[in-house]
């Protein structure tokens, strides 16, 4: 069984998930097994907040080249959380 912590991997920090938070969502990178209903309880278990929705897509793995060698970075998956109005995540916050 995987706790919270192995299925929220880390949160996404860019300028388009920072314009997100405007609308309450907040987006993370998960672990790629991970269902929605997995990623809605770990993030209310974690965060202690309430989940109204969560959008997923899976991404892939690109190939990259060092001189002659060839190899390709590894998949991961985007969580995209809309939190109910008057929950926040304070990681974010300071940001």
């Amino acid at each position: 069984m995987r706790t919270a912590r192995d299925i929220i991997v880390r949160p996404i920090l860019t300028e388009k998930t920072m314009e997100g938070l405007e609308s309450n969502k907040y987006t993370f990178i998960v672990d790629i097994r991970a269902t929605k209903i997995e990623i809605r309880k770990a993030v209310e278990e974690t965060f202690k907040v309430k989940v109204r929705n969560v959008n997923t897509s899976r991404m892939p793995g690109k190939t990259r080249r060092m001189g002659r060698s060839e190899g390709k970075t590894p998949e991961w998956k985007k969580a995209v959380i809309t939190l109910e109005k008057g929950h926040e995540i304070p990681l974010f916050e300071g940001v």
